[in-house]
């Protein structure tokens, strides 16, 4: 019998629910080389996945050896990302039918970005934004990733409790926001690998779980929980 309810689902999108981390990559390689320095490799470009934007522009400014500020090249990024996403952004693996089946089972759901805005609705416009209760962008909090801030600020939206509720996430920056804001995380790798550890479980792809996977996982998180 599960000892924890499961409450809500809270979506990451690039690279979760989308698989926009190509594009992101092309976008950082374009604004490198805007800044006069046309080299960004696969280390580089692993360091920054999940952001915030203003860590990836400040790294990115600072490594061209730019006199160009962060916020111009933030801005850059935006526009240069705005354009490939004009083209659609496709869900990863498994994402559209998770989705379903926690609709079908009522399960609430929010999308929590550390994207502005701007970028989150470019992505919705694509893949569909019928199935969020609640959707958040980075420009809508105080504090980004990896602060708990915007699942906080998800959870309590939604009315639900962080402990009685999952969050899918693919990166370490999303991963700490989480966990500090006491939410259970299923972490769907990509670019970077991801180790597992209690109330934190490791899966490789959205196509391995569903509804009733989701909720026992969230009655194993709390009997660990107790346990400690």
């Amino acid at each position: 019998m599960p000892t924890e309810t499961l409450q809500a689902v809270l979506f990451d999108m690039d690279g979760l629910l989308v698989d926009t981390e190509h594009a992101w990559g092309v976008a950082e390689e374009r604004v490198m080389a805007w800044l006069g320095h046309p080299f960004w490799d696969e280390t580089e470009r692993a360091a920054m996945v999940g952001g915030p934007l203003d860590r990836v522009a400040q790294y990115m400014v600072e490594r061209a050896g730019s006199d160009v500020s962060a916020e111009a090249a933030e801005q850059r990024l935006v526009d240069e990302m705005a354009d490939l996403l004009a083209h659609g952004a496709d869900h990863r693996p498994g994402a559209e039918q998770l989705l379903d089946d926690l609709r079908d089972h009522g399960i609430a759901c929010a999308l929590v970005s550390s994207s502005p805005r701007r970028l989150v609705d470019s992505v919705l416009e694509s893949v569909g934004g019928e199935h969020f209760s609640l959707t958040l962008a980075g420009d809508e909090v105080a504090r980004l990733k990896p602060f708990p801030d915007p699942y906080l600020k998800a959870c309590a939206d939604l009315g639900v409790d962080p402990v009685a509720t999952v969050v899918l996430e693919d990166s370490p920056v999303g991963i700490a926001a989480a966990e500090a804001a006491g939410c259970i995380v299923v972490a769907v790798p990509f670019a970077v690998p991801i180790a597992g550890r209690p109330r934190r479980f490791v899966v490789g792809s959205l196509a391995d779980l569903s509804t009733q996977i989701l909720r026992q996982l969230a009655a194993s998180a709390g009997d660990v929980e107790r346990a400690v």
